[in-house]
């Protein structure tokens, strides 16, 4: 849940993977660190969404990133 509290303390924001990733395991972004960014950002989506494929709380910003929007 610190992907979720992050975003949650910067509702608003667009996050990339590389901020997630760099923000939550501390370590440098690689680019096949981007799978764990984003199947933790699925987990999360199935957790908090009534619809998963049809977010209201976690959206992605296509090429940009994910966003918490309320």
């Amino acid at each position: 849940y610190r992907i979720l509290h992050l975003m949650c303390r910067h509702k608003g924001k667009v996050f990339s993977a590389q901020n997630i990733y760099e923000s939550i395991w501390n370590e440098p972004y690689f680019h096949t660190a981007n799978n764990p960014a984003m199947v933790h950002m699925r987990k999360l989506r199935e957790k908090i969404e009534d619809d998963p494929q049809h977010p209201v709380y976690l959206k992605t910003v296509w090429g940009m990133g994910d966003t918490l929007e309320r």
